[in-house]
């Protein structure tokens, strides 16, 4: 279980008098309680509980995704011709399969439920990296917390959360200061061969007549894949810059 409360201070990792974990980061901590015996859900199950998990093609790990139908922001710059959501991949192909649209659905339908923080954390099993959204994007400053708690919950995973909602993090940080060490938040460009947003240390941009900016994404010259690369994950690469296509 993981209960949220609000104290200014606590340090990562220390115990409590009941034996349950401290872990904190800004104004969260998050009580980390050991099940009892028995207790324990299942992977499998905690996947189920939240819809399933994406397994992207590309990616070395698996991700949570949900329809671009949903997304806030990217709803709205995919009607502008350049820009980088206008011709958005989570839009065709495989992603418009019946089976893997109900499974988005299933997803954002379960998001902000009282479990949802727990199952998460228990379905991503401590893997090594964890990506947000191959497909869609964040659908409220509530969300965007309880991504944070997850984080939190499972400090050996290094996470990557690409976005366009910089207002949700604008707003998250102007009230907590930073996120967890673990979770990489990189705030998305909106136009296609266009400047990194400004006001954000981490970032991402889209490259086509243009010149990369910071970090030229691989995976074009490597069958589309990561392969060994993890620079998305890296918070000490400020921009990675993708080729369109």
């Amino acid at each position: 279980m993981h209960k949220h409360i609000k104290r200014p201070k606590a340090a990562s990792g220390r115990k409590c008098q009941t034996g349950n974990a401290l872990v904190s980061c800004g104004h969260f901590v998050i009580i980390v309680t050991p099940k009892h015996k028995g207790e324990t859900m299942k992977v499998s199950e905690a996947r189920a509980a939240v819809g399933g998990l994406s397994v992207p093609s590309k990616m070395p790990c698996y991700s949570f995704g949900i329809s671009a139908d949903h997304c806030k922001t990217g709803s709205k710059l995919a009607k502008i011709e350049g820009s980088i959501c206008n011709t958005c991949y989570a839009q065709k192909g495989l992603y418009k399969l019946p089976s893997t649209e109900a499974a988005q659905e299933r997803r954002i339908n379960l998001i902000g439920t009282s479990t949802w923080v727990d199952n998460m954390v228990r379905a991503i099993n401590n893997a090594d990296y964890f990506r947000w959204f191959d497909s869609g994007d964040l659908q409220s400053d509530e969300m965007l917390a309880d991504i944070v708690r997850v984080a939190l919950a499972t400090p050996d995973t290094k996470h990557w959360l690409p976005t366009h909602e910089n207002f949700m993090v604008s707003r998250y940080l102007r009230k907590h200061g930073k996120f967890p060490s673990n979770l990489t938040v990189r705030v998305s460009a909106a136009m296609v061969d266009g400047e990194p947003p400004k006001r954000f240390a981490l970032t991402s941009t889209v490259h086509q007549l243009g010149k990369p900016i910071g970090r030229e994404c691989p995976s074009s010259k490597q069958g589309n894949k990561c392969a060994d690369c993890r620079a998305c994950w890296n918070p000490r690469i400020k921009n990675i810059s993708y080729k369109y296509h």
